[in-house]
């Protein structure tokens, strides 16, 4: 059976832990891939080239939009974040799922003009748990962490585009959750349909 892949959009306030459910649902799945982002945001102490983020300047994002090579791109907390778009149409032919770990202002982009998508936004027990997640990051000062929470309200204030919403209270219970979610969506019959015509061609 010739398999497309899916694209997954994956998103939620900074903090939700959207990078540690990714890791965790990407070890147990080998039909399932990460989307690599550019970014112009400094990399974080644990972060590397190309494995995290394609790290760029101002100006090479800027030049990306230009050549139109991505995907989607937005403006977030004063740093470009976007996708490249070629690697992840390579991925879908070989039927790969990729996963767009984006931030809400690109996913909705995405969600404008594409239609083959499944879409998770992550959200947290509580404002409180999830400021308090922030400090405990230890990454950030506490202006930025003032920031990231105002962007989380109005992040899950949007929460409604989505076609689903995971909460993650517990990492182990959230990426079984969206296990759950890719394993249904890849049995639709939009999926299956070219599967049954050859059955039925066979018989």
């Amino acid at each position: 059976m010739n398999k497309h892949g899916m694209l997954i959009i994956l998103s939620g306030p900074s903090g939700s832990g959207k990078g540690t459910i990714v890791r965790q649902l990407l070890q147990e799945r080998d039909d399932t891939v990460l989307s690599v982002s550019a970014t112009t945001r400094s990399p974080r102490c644990d972060e590397q080239e190309g494995v995290h983020y394609y790290f760029k300047t101002h100006s090479e994002f800027k030049e990306l939009i230009k050549q139109d090579a991505l995907l989607e791109y937005a403006e977030y907390n004063g740093n470009y974040y976007g996708t490249p778009e070629e690697p992840i149409r390579q991925h879908l032919l070989e039927g790969k799922n990729v996963i767009l770990e984006i931030e809400v202002q690109g996913a909705e982009r995405i969600m404008n003009y594409r239609s083959d998508l499944v879409t998770i936004f992550i959200t947290i027990p509580t404002m409180n748990e999830l400021e308090r997640r922030l400090h405990e990051r230890g990454s950030e000062c506490e202006d930025t962490i003032c920031k990231r929470m105002e962007i989380a309200r109005r992040e899950l204030s949007r929460a409604f585009r989505y076609d689903y919403v995971v909460l993650n209270d517990e990492v182990p219970l959230a990426v079984q959750r969206i296990n759950t979610i890719i394993n249904a969506e890849s049995m639709r019959y939009s999926r299956m349909e070219n599967y049954i015509l050859e059955v039925v061609n066979n018989a």
